[in-house]
C-alpha cells in the first residue's frame, strides 16, 4: 500500500465520522467562509495548527511556508503566495486577528541561521537560501546576541516570528486595519520538545500559556 493510499483511507475514515458528526457545519461551509483568524505556520509536517489549536472547518484561514514567513509588501512582478493571501484574508474575508505561529526545531530557520544553502544551485537548496534570506538581518541580530551557542538557534526562531509581524505591518491594507481597531496581530511559537505554546507580548518575550484547569463537572454534563 502506498502513502496516498493510507490517505485514501483516511479519507473514508473522515466520511463515516468526522463528516457526518458534523454534517450541519459542512452544510453551511458550502455556502461560504467567514474565519475571524488568519494563522501563518510553518510548513513543518509536525506543526498542524488546526490540531495545535484545536479547531473546526471554516474556523481558521491558514497559510504555511518555510518558517512561517511574511515577506515585506512589495509590487514587483512575480507570485506573491503569502502577500496574495493575506490580502484576501483581511480585505475579502475580513479577519479580525492575525497569528504568526513559529516552532522549535524549525529547519528553515536552522538554514537561515546557518547559511547552508547560501552558495547552493536551485533545485539543490537555492529555493530555500533565497526565501529565507528574509531573515538576513534577524540573522545578525540573533548571532551578535547569541553567537553560535546553543540559544541561537531558539532565539532564531523567535527572532523570525517577530521579523514576519513586522512585515505585515508593511502592508498598507494592514496598517489600515490596524489602524481603524479592526484587526490584531499576534506572535506564536510552539515548542515541540514539551509541547508548550508560548504567546509573545507586548515587550516581544514568549511566554508559556499555562492551560487553565478542566471543569470536570462541566465536561461530563456535556458529554451526557
Amino acid at each position: 500500500m502506498t502513502y496516498f493510499a493510507d490517505l485514501v483511507e483516511g479519507y473514508h475514515r473522515f466520511r463515516t465520522s468526522n463528516l457526518r458528526r458534523e454534517h450541519s457545519r459542512w452544510l453551511e461551509l458550502r455556502e461560504g467562509q467567514s474565519p475571524k483568524v488568519m494563522v501563518i505556520a510553518c510548513s513543518d509536517s509536525r506543526v498542524e495548527p488546526s490540531q495545535i489549536f484545536d479547531t473546526l472547518p471554516g474556523e481558521i484561514f491558514v497559510v504555511r511556508n518555510v518558517a512561517a514567513l511574511v515577506p515585506p509588501f512589495e509590487t514587483r512582478a512575480g507570485f506573491h503566495g503569502v502577500s496574495a493571501a493575506l490580502e484576501f484574508a483581511v480585505t475579502k474575508l475580513k479577519v479580525e486577528e492575525i497569528v504568526v505561529m513559529g516552532h522549535g526545531a524549525c529547519g528553515g530557520c536552522n538554514a537561515a541561521l546557518s547559511g547552508a544553502f547560501r552558495d547552493a544551485a536551485p533545485g539543490e537548496g537555492g529555493f530555500i537560501a533565497s526565501w529565507v534570506s528574509i531573515l538576513d538581518e534577524a540573522r545578525d541580530t540573533v548571532k551578535a546576541r547569541c553567537g553560535d551557542g546553543d540559544d541561537a538557534a531558539r532565539e532564531m526562531e523567535y527572532e523570525a516570528v517577530r521579523t514576519s509581524l513586522t512585515n505585515l505591518q508593511s502592508f498598507p491594507f494592514v496598517q489600515k486595519a490596524v489602524a481603524e481597531g479592526n484587526l490584531t496581530l499576534h506572535g506564536a511559537y510552539f515548542a515541540l520538545e514539551d509541547g508548550q505554546l508560548r504567546v509573545m507580548e507586548d515587550d516581544g518575550d514568549f511566554r508559556f500559556q499555562q492551560p487553565r484547569p478542566v471543569d470536570t463537572d462541566a465536561a461530563l454534563t456535556v458529554a451526557r
